[in-house]
């Protein structure tokens, strides 16, 4: 029997380590019993205005209204997923998101193939053969997930942060420029949050070269999110850079003028 795994264990390149919870058959099939509701929905609205095709002929306004269904079965997992990294109205209903496996970026031919092979998966009805292979697979996935090397995690609440702890009281010269803030927040993926959270929390247990490489990733992988205007990052070292994006991240409102130097 396989053992299955209650988390998936991600390790950055600056060598953080946290775990993701994995989501499980179930969870996984109420969100796909949501999407099917909203492909329902939106498949008897284009039903509707295909049916004017009758007039023409009804072989034509049958095929066209298949192959919409197709179209739409099959982009409606693709565009939602890329849009919303990894997340279906399902998905973010249930909390859950698809990921690389190896906590990479999840790219396009990974969205495509996994969404591809779900007519694999449903043989020979309702997802029967996805869901046993999910069963039977250590880390849930379905046959798409397994080809593509992506995975279903359960997305968390973090624990609000005592950031005042955390960060101090040290000026955060980033935090004026509220619409480069405002999108570093909303480029910001969860795992790069966590990670970043996770190294500040523990940068005194880091021996001194590796907290100088840790915070050095960290900071480089923030930097190429969003380019703040030299005027607000001159002077600041890698861990203060990282520090003041943390703050962004989870304390979007944090005031900026109360501070000093």
């Amino acid at each position: 029997m396989i053992a299955r795994s209650a988390s998936l264990t991600i390790r950055t390149p600056e060598g953080v380590e946290f775990p993701l919870p994995l989501a499980g058959p179930g969870a996984r099939m109420l969100a796909l019993l949501v999407d099917l509701c909203c492909i329902s929905a939106i498949s008897g609205l284009v039903g509707q205005v295909l049916a004017v095709l009758r007039l023409i002929g009804d072989d034509l306004a049958a095929a066209a209204t298949m192959f919409a269904y197709f179209a739409l079965s099959l982009g409606y997992g693709i565009v939602g997923e890329w849009l919303w990294r990894g997340q279906t109205p399902g998905k973010r209903l249930l909390r859950l998101r698809v990921m690389d496996a190896s906590g990479r970026r999840l790219e396009p031919g990974q969205v495509v193939l996994r969404n591809l092979l779900r007519a694999a998966d449903m043989l020979p009805a309702f997802y029967l053969l996805g869901g046993v292979v999910c069963l039977a697979s250590s880390r849930s996935q379905r046959l798409g997930d397994i080809a593509a090397g992506t995975v279903v995690v359960r997305v968390e609440e973090l624990a609000p942060p005592d950031l005042d702890q955390l960060l101090g009281s040290r000026f955060n010269s980033m935090l004026e420029h509220r619409r480069l803030s405002a999108r570093l927040r909303q480029r910001t993926p969860p795992e790069l949050a966590a990670a970043a959270l996770d190294a500040i929390t523990r940068r005194e247990d880091l021996e001194p070269a590796a907290r100088l490489a840790v915070f050095a990733g960290l900071a480089g992988r923030f930097r190429a999110l969003v380019e703040f205007p030299p005027e607000a990052v001159e002077g600041l070292a890698d861990e203060q850079y990282a520090r003041n994006a943390v703050e962004i991240v989870f304390r979007p409102s944090a005031p900026t003028t109360l501070r000093a130097r």
